[in-house]
């Protein structure tokens, strides 16, 4: 018998059981008084039918405590038959327990190792987690370090850059003050010469030279 069917039939007689017990007790009694009531009644119905001497009613007296006995024979093989095939059900439902047991423990094994693992898991993440906390603050600091010096370098910038246009200006201004410079040289270049080629020009040695020694021409 599979399991399971065994483990139904002994869930069944133990709920007959379990709503038999309040009254098996009178169950039993008010039944085997019916079954002797009848032996009797059938008995007497005999005796009252055939009015049979009083020997014949000690054989019937014997008789019906045979009957009786052998009622009581049978209902004994029957109280052992079917204590018999409670303990069979008893007994596969004690199987059934144990394969049930047996699987529990191979399912709590199996829930450990999975414990396990989750908790190797868990300690893997929490690692990973923690360098990358770490890294996390250290990248933070880094930014952190990154903007003062990069405003370092933009204060720096500004700076160079006002510098810069501060020597642009500077670097205009003598370049406007050369031009004017430049422009007044040129007007007083151009007057100078403007009164240079004015004035009447001199003798030229050669003439002069001439006029003086006229033997060396010839």
């Amino acid at each position: 018998m599979e399991p399971w069917k065994s483990h139904v039939r002994a869930e069944l007689f133990q709920r007959d059981c379990m709503q038999k017990d309040p009254f098996s007790g009178l169950c039993a009694t008010v039944s085997r008084l019916e079954e002797m009531l009848c032996l009797h009644m059938s008995l007497l119905e005999d005796t009252e039918r055939q009015r049979l001497p009083a020997e014949e009613e000690n054989h019937l007296k014997l008789n019906l405590q045979l009957k009786e006995r052998e009622h009581i024979i049978k209902e004994l093989t029957q109280k052992v038959s079917d204590l018999t095939s409670n303990l069979y059900l008893k007994e596969a439902e004690l199987q059934y327990c144990h394969s049930q047991v047996t699987r529990y423990r191979n399912e709590a094994v199996l829930l450990a190792r999975g414990v396990n693992s989750l908790n190797s898991d868990i300690s893997d993440y929490q690692y990973k987690l923690e360098c990358q906390s770490n890294e996390l603050a250290a990248s933070q600091l880094e930014q952190r370090r990154l903007r003062e010096e990069l405003e370092v370098a933009r204060r720096q910038k500004e700076e160079l850059l006002e510098r810069w246009l501060e020597e642009k200006r500077e670097e205009a201004e003598r370049l406007n003050k050369h031009n004017a410079t430049q422009e007044r040289w040129n007007r007083f270049a151009g007057r100078l010469k403007r009164l240079h080629y004015g004035r009447p020009r001199p003798p030229s040695c050669a003439t002069s030279t001439g006029t003086n020694h006229p033997e060396k021409l010839n």
